[in-house]
């Protein structure tokens, strides 16, 4: 690897943007641990825990866990390793950012699966892929996708010829961090639509049927908050990574240290 590589970003904020930066990162980290926390508890206290297909409902279960984990808690995590680890030199940050990516793949396939299996191993089936929700999932899963084979691609880039590569793979940075925001907020914006349509079709008076979500019990309560949490990070998040008294110096001149 050449020298730019094995440098440490550099690059420090004012003494006002650190104070910002690093309030936000604490807010930002106790809403990504605590809609984490409340997904889990959600699914267990009020959802009946998890099984496999010996139990689809249960098995459903699987999904919002593992999305959140993978689509909130470790992209959202990527994204804040470029800002964080300062003292870092670029390739280990590269590495940590495609690791916590690497997380996130297990868990979204595993909760793709789950929720197909609920909706396909149900007697009557339930048809797929018809909701609101559904289709906004299918383009976060394909977006994040489409990051990963970027990120893999610039990075071998990196690994066969560093200087000889330097510009396209400059060009590539504004485009993958862009792109890297826009499928967060849509994996938020896909969560958001899944937990109103789970309320809505769940939280249902056992006589008559009819979706008691608008008295907002203690269930919808611990939804809604997840959700609210949620969008907070949509807002958190996005401000961290690409407001520019929060970047590093290094990647002003990108071009120059690539």
């Amino acid at each position: 690897m050449g020298r730019a590589h094995r440098e440490s970003y550099g690059g420090e904020m004012s003494t006002a943007a650190s104070m910002v930066f690093y309030c936000l990162v604490f807010i930002a980290e106790i809403l990504m641990f605590g809609v984490l926390s409340l997904v889990l508890f959600w699914v267990v206290h009020y959802r009946g825990g998890f099984a496999w297909r010996e139990d689809v409902k249960l098995e459903f279960n699987y999904h919002p866990v593992l999305m959140i984990t993978g689509f909130i808690f470790c992209m959202g995590h990527a994204m804040l390793v470029y800002r964080l680890f300062r003292c870092c030199n670029k390739l280990t940050a590269k590495i940590l950012h495609t690791f916590l990516y690497l997380l996130a793949v297990p868990c979204i396939v595993v909760s793709t699966i789950a929720v197909f299996d609920s909706h396909n191993l149900r007697d009557p089936p339930i048809p797929n892929l018809y909701s609101l929700h559904s289709w906004l999932g299918v383009i976060t899963i394909g977006l994040f996708g489409l990051q990963l084979v970027v990120g893999f691609f610039s990075f071998w880039l990196l690994l066969c010829c560093e200087h000889g590569t330097a510009k396209f793979r400059a060009g590539l940075v504004p485009v993958h961090a862009t792109f890297g925001i826009v499928t967060f907020m849509l994996a938020i914006a896909t969560a958001v639509t899944g937990y109103t349509e789970k309320a809505l079709f769940t939280l249902k008076d056992p006589e008559t049927q009819k979706s008691t979500y608008s008295e907002l019990g203690n269930e919808a309560i611990v939804i809604n908050t997840q959700a609210a949490a949620l969008a907070a990070l949509g807002i958190l998040l996005p401000v961290m990574v690409a407001v520019r008294p929060f970047r590093r110096r290094w990647s002003e001149r990108l071009t120059e240290h690539l």
